[in-house]
């Protein structure tokens, strides 16, 4: 039975979509697959890993087929797809549990699995809170925050992103209990406060789908699930079930001791010294005293590496250590030309801000060096 005859990228770019959450190998095969259904003239492509769902759909050359459903790995249809030339015609047809991919002279015979054992996420039972905003002030936003989420915590409730609303704002926090990252914005509608833990993979896969443009992206967040509507393409993601510490409390308030520096002057100079850091605990030493900063490190070889940059700082000497890592990661994730770090004394955390963004701060705890 012929399913599709249409143009590469046709077919390529809605399943790139939805092949980013695939497991490579995975404890259930179908869940390596992607689920390829007509429905009526549109040809809806699904791809799950039980916690996080991604849909697309798009017309079919072939009208008036017959519905059909069918799941193929989405890894070799997508690479099959990839290999062949760009203005290709490409048809998929099934035969006897196959599913047979032909362009050209190529012909490549995929195997399948049946599609009524593919698993679907259920709707979410209770209602749904709705808002809009566009994909680019979204992805700003999270871009923001995502990279200080935790990998791999015990706590598990940390390997996530909380997002929270509350009234007119939508705030996003992320931490990983070494550091802590927060932003908000403005929304044009209010609502009733709500907050739920989206799951990392789930923020990751949000940032990629997520274009620089000021169309419209659908928010529909419920006590068990988020569903995200770009254009054709839909993000189902579970929360996690779990409490958020609260973020307040983290961010220092009343510091007396602040500089103002260039993001790119203070990014440098830490990525130098960051060679001969300790390759395990990664620290480097910052000593303020009267228009300098003195960022310094050695390794277990005895090696050490120290630079020297002028600042406006007149405050008290200070002498503080960090994760190199958690200030490179905040650097690399800014765009703004200058950067505000402010202190309280030697064993209490930095907060960096911008003024870009007077709602964004960026907390890393001091260690000892």
């Amino acid at each position: 039975m012929k399913l599709v005859q249409t143009k590469r990228d046709n077919l390529l770019k809605p399943l790139q979509a939805v092949t980013g959450i695939v497991e490579k190998r995975h404890t259930l095969p179908i869940l390596s697959n992607v689920l390829i259904e007509q429905i009526d003239d549109r040809l809806h492509l699904l791809a799950t890993d039980l916690e996080i769902q991604v849909s697309t759909n798009f017309a079919n050359v072939q009208k008036g087929a017959d519905k059909y459903a069918v799941t193929t790995s989405a890894r070799k249809l997508q690479d099959i797809l990839r290999a062949l030339p760009e203005q290709a015609e490409i048809g998929l047809e099934a035969q006897n549990n196959r599913l047979l991919v032909k362009s050209g002279k190529s012909r490549f015979t995929l195997q399948t699995l049946p599609a009524e054992d593919f698993p679907k996420l259920p709707k979410a039972s209770a209602a749904a809170t709705k808002i809009k905003l566009s994909q680019k002030a979204l992805k700003s936003l999270l871009l923001l925050v995502q990279y200080a989420m935790a990998q791999q915590d015990i706590r598990y409730y940390l390997n996530g992103m909380l997002l929270v609303l509350n009234g007119d704002m939508l705030k996003v926090v992320a931490t990983d209990g070494h550091r802590l990252a927060y932003a908000s914005m403005k929304l044009s509608q209010t609502v009733e406060p709500l907050e739920v833990i989206l799951p990392r993979k789930a923020v990751q896969e949000l940032v990629k789908l997520l274009g620089d443009s000021d169309d419209d992206v659908s928010i529909e967040l419920a006590a068990t699930q988020v569903k995200f509507s770009i254009q054709d393409v839909e993000l189902v993601s579970k929360v996690v079930d779990g409490k958020f510490p609260d973020f307040t409390r983290v961010i220092p308030t009343g510091y007396q001791k602040h500089f103002l520096i260039e993001r790119s002057i203070l990014q440098q100079a830490l990525q130098r010294v960051a060679i001969l850091s300790n390759e395990k605990f990664r620290g480097v030493r910052w000593t303020l005293t009267d228009g300098q900063l003195r960022i310094s490190c050695t390794n277990t070889e005895q090696e050490e590496a120290f630079e020297e940059i002028e600042i406006a700082y007149s405050g008290e000497a200070l002498d503080i250590g960090f994760n190199v890592t958690y200030l490179l990661d905040v650097l690399a994730n800014l765009s703004s030309e200058k950067v505000t770090c402010s202190f309280g004394d030697a064993n209490s955390s930095v907060l960096i801000t911008i003024s870009e963004d007077v709602d964004f701060r960026y907390v890393v705890m001091p260690m000892r060096i």
